[in-house]
């Protein structure tokens, strides 16, 4: 069999084409007459060279045999967590965060990073150990505290979105690795209700009634029937609580504005103003390049990171949007279906673990960008500007690539 056709060409296409949607969309969001002179006039030509390295990377990795990702997984992971134990103490701090460390030149996010370290080493505990399943106590121990050790780390870095990028990555892998569906939408329960809790809580009344009724359906066990009410109403009176008596009145309404703007119309309020408007002006065939004017009069916040996908939406439309989002469709089905068809447990784990963080960081961003979950400073995979997001997360991809064309002679375990 001839490379070309082990290569997944499928996969490697949705890359090149979500990262040249972001090349377009970052450089109206920083090339346009308003954005002359500016700090963000340089980002489109080092995006640039970005997606350049992210291709040589992807290359290379071609080369690398799977093994060796194998023994470098832990490693790798402890590494990672000595990075982000050095970026706490000698971070360069922007924004309130510490989160970068200058080496050689070129400022590192390692929490970007990280993400895939985490996998690599979650993949090499479940397929060293036989009896590493979720029903042993110990798995999940063990998985939690390899999740748990780097959002500490990030924490102390003083980037909270990430850290939770982290944390949102308990179900996904804990369900992927046999977790039965009862208790997985039990460690979902916490954040739902207090999604729901903010926005109303009769709403978040009335879906807790729902989530209780669908964990003693799917499990039946009154035990855990009873656990999952007692965790809704601690969820819902916590928030409440934090809402009304521990946040200020301009933190509550940071928190509130995602929902309801005009809380604080001037402040947080205003991206998601800002936000909703570029989107909903692009109609379906959009104002054309470089012809959105939320996006060319700066009045769109953050537009070649956190709200990109509003400059695609505003320039491009429908049409744009909706491209964008049938690439991140294809890559997220190709992933899963790489995963479902290869028969070694450290690759499978690893392209799971990598679609999870693909999926959380799609729908975060998009509902950062429409206005249903609150801003807390999540890249777009592959097309919001930032070097090290890029570059992790075409490393992710380029590992991905490598199990799958090496799928047949994968046996590491056989």
């Amino acid at each position: 069999m001839t490379w070309y056709t082990k290569f997944d060409w499928l996969l490697f296409i949705s890359w090149l084409g979500l990262s040249l949607i972001g090349l377009i969309a970052i450089y109206s969001a920083t090339q346009g007459p308003m954005h002359q002179d500016t700090f963000i006039a340089g980002n489109f030509s080092r995006q640039v060279l970005h997606l350049v390295l992210g291709l040589i990377i992807i290359v290379i990795m071609l080369f690398i045999s799977p093994r060796a990702y194998v023994q470098l997984a832990l490693p790798g992971y402890l590494l990672c967590l000595f990075i982000a134990l050095l970026t706490v103490f000698f971070g360069v701090e922007v924004g309130g965060e510490r989160n970068w460390l200058n080496i050689a030149g070129f400022r590192l996010q390692i929490s970007e990073f990280m993400k895939l370290g985490t996998i690599l080493a979650i993949a090499a505990y479940l397929s060293n150990f036989r009896n590493a399943t979720t029903s042993n106590f110990q798995t999940i121990t063990v998985i939690l505290v390899l999740i748990l050790a780097p959002v500490g780390l990030i924490t102390l870095h003083g980037d909270t979105g990430t850290s939770l990028v982290y944390i949102a990555l308990i179900p996904f892998i804990l369900f992927w690795v046999g977790l039965s569906y009862g208790y997985s939408l039990l460690l979902t329960v916490p954040a739902l209700i207090a999604y729901f809790t903010i926005i109303n809580i009769y709403v978040a009344a009335a879906i807790s009634l729902l989530l209780v009724f669908a964990v003693f359906m799917l499990e039946k066990k009154p035990a855990l029937t009873i656990g999952s009410v007692v965790v809704c109403i601690l969820v819902v009176l916590g928030v409440q609580f934090m809402l009304t008596e521990v946040l200020q009145p301009h933190q509550r309404a940071r928190v509130e504005s995602f929902h309801d703007p005009s809380v604080d119309p001037h402040g947080a309020g205003w991206n998601v103003i800002q936000a909703k408007t570029a989107i909903s002006s692009g109609g379906i065939h959009g104002k054309g390049f470089l012809q959105g004017t939320q996006t060319q009069l700066r009045f769109l916040p953050e537009q070649q990171t956190d709200f990109i996908f509003c400059v695609i939406s505003e320039e491009f439309g429908l049409i744009g949007g909706g491209l964008t989002l049938f690439l991140f469709f294809l890559m997220i089905s190709r992933l899963i279906a790489i995963a479902g068809s290869h028969k070694n447990s450290f690759a499978k784990v690893t392209i799971i673990g990598v679609a999870s963080v693909f999926i959380i960081h799609i729908i975060v961003n998009l509902g950062m960008a429409m206005a249903l979950l609150p801003v807390i400073g999540i890249p777009l995979p592959l097309i919001s500007y930032g070097g090290s997001s890029f570059l992790s997360f075409s490393i992710m991809i380029g590992l991905c690539l490598n199990f799958d064309y090496y799928m047949r002679d994968f046996g590491l375990y056989s």
